[in-house]
């Protein structure tokens, strides 16, 4: 099917995904998360792929979630329902990658922010370029981190280094990622995706069944809390974005001024 924001090509058992939203810097709309769970539910029945790189633009991975989508405009026009159905966009996306059976290795150039960590963490490997960063800013946004990206991210990091990167909000250096456990591989700046490439071609190489059936063992080991921990975490988001602070924010965000957060 043709996507609007999004560029596959396929390279013998390999796919790649590319983000293509340049002008909005690869940020998640509400379209552009729809398409990536399309994508990613398409390629899962795939056998005659073995491995997956998504990758976003030379200069950054990702802006994080789209401040200035349209759809985020008609939020106070829906019922609480139709908010916390319209809040499974994030989660379904990352899910959707999670449980795709073939080895994906994402690919970091630049910045990666918000939603866009929450993605690649989702996936199997991180290849970052030097250079590239992970932020989280959703909580001095008056927000808090949800699309089940907390519980991947202390499976990764451990907790203190989890509760450091989810509190604080400030950029990690691709460096120090790799020393966290949250980058698997550095490469020269420019280079991610070629790297990401040698690591897939390295999986392709493999026999493909022992690969996913160790995948999805690793996987059940290492996430079986997972959604114990985070099951709440959409309505957690919800809660948070009806409170002042979550409105003070992005405004002080926009208005490039320091927030002055009550608690309300």
């Amino acid at each position: 099917m043709p996507y609007e924001n999004l560029l596959i090509e396929e390279d013998g058992l390999i796919a790649i995904v590319r983000l293509n939203r340049p002008a909005a810097r690869n940020a998640l709309s509400a379209q552009l998360m729809r398409e990536l769970t399309a994508v990613a539910l398409a390629l899962k029945p795939r056998t005659d792929l073995q491995a997956i790189v998504l990758t976003g633009g030379p200069t950054f991975f990702s802006a994080g979630a789209d401040l200035r989508d349209p759809e985020r405009g008609t939020r106070g026009k829906r019922t609480i329902l139709e908010r916390r159905e319209h809040l499974r966009l994030g989660p379904d996306m990352c899910k959707a990658w999670e449980e795709l059976e073939q080895v994906t290795i994402a690919a970091v150039e630049g910045f990666c922010v918000g939603g866009g960590v929450a993605l690649v963490v989702a996936c199997d490997f991180r290849i970052a370029g030097e250079g590239a960063s992970f932020r989280l800013p959703e909580i001095p946004l008056g927000m808090n981190m949800s699309w089940g990206a907390v519980p991947r991210i202390v499976s990764l990091a451990g907790p203190s280094r989890a509760k450091q990167f989810v509190i604080f909000g400030e950029s990690l250096d691709a460096r120090v990622a790799e020393t966290w456990g949250m980058v698997d591989a550095l490469a020269p700046a420019g280079q991610s995706e070629a790297t990401a490439l040698e690591w897939a071609a390295r999986v392709v190489a493999l026999p493909p069944v022992p690969v996913r059936m160790t995948k999805q063992s690793v996987s059940a080991a290492s996430g079986a809390l997972h959604m114990a921990t985070s099951f709440m975490d959409r309505d957690q988001f919800m809660l948070a974005s009806m409170m002042e602070d979550a409105a003070e924010g992005p405004r002080a965000f926009f208005e490039k001024r320091k927030p002055k957060f009550t608690g309300n």
